[in-house]
């Protein structure tokens, strides 16, 4: 580790801040905990944290899990894929073959049923390899989400970049029990 997650006892302003970034009932995740080392950052950071996690956001969870576990797996961000496939992967709807796409393999594997879950991972690939989207695949977006939700779509991929980044780089430790890359078979 090159930043240690803050350990409990919290102070009251750190503890209300991570009781803020967590479900009820749940103890604080160690990113949560090392983001806490600037508190003002980790404030500012919760409310686009919320909205991109929230019932706001104009893409349902199986589109966002995609492009969330996507964009971590290429980014080789193994604590936080790990955390979003330990936790959404039911919720979201996704297999066991596809999170081992998402993770090993490529939008054109056999797992994929959909044209709407084949463009989102080329939409994070392309993102995370140019970043930028060419016309023919916007333009195959565009026939399977609005202008909002490719406003969504492009900025949630951005912001677990730079989730991916900082987790990777100050050495977040695993979750306890959370799945590791090479606990997924590839495809």
């Amino acid at each position: 580790m090159r930043i240690a997650p803050l350990e409990p006892p919290f102070e009251p302003p750190v503890a209300d801040q991570l009781r803020s970034m967590m479900p009820a009932g749940l103890e604080p995740i160690a990113l949560f905990r090392t983001f806490a080392k600037n508190l003002a950052m980790a404030q500012a950071m919760g409310p686009w944290g919320s909205y991109e996690l929230g019932r706001s956001l104009s893409v349902g969870v199986r589109d966002r899990e995609i492009i969330i576990d996507r964009t971590c797996a290429r980014c080789g961000c193994e604590y936080e894929w790990g955390v979003h496939v330990a936790f959404f992967t039911e919720r979201a709807g996704l297999s066991a073959s596809q999170i081992a796409s998402l993770t090993h393999g490529r939008a054109e594997d056999p797992c994929w049923d959909t044209d709407r879950d084949r463009v989102l991972i080329r939409l994070a690939d392309a993102l995370h390899d140019d970043a930028d989207v060419s016309d023919d695949l916007w333009s195959a977006l565009a026939t399977e989400f609005d202008e909002a939700q490719l406003l969504d779509l492009t900025m949630l991929c951005g912001w677990y970049h730079a989730i991916s980044f900082t987790a990777r780089s100050t050495r977040v430790p695993l979750e306890p029990g959370a799945p590791t890359f090479a606990s997924i078979k590839r495809s």
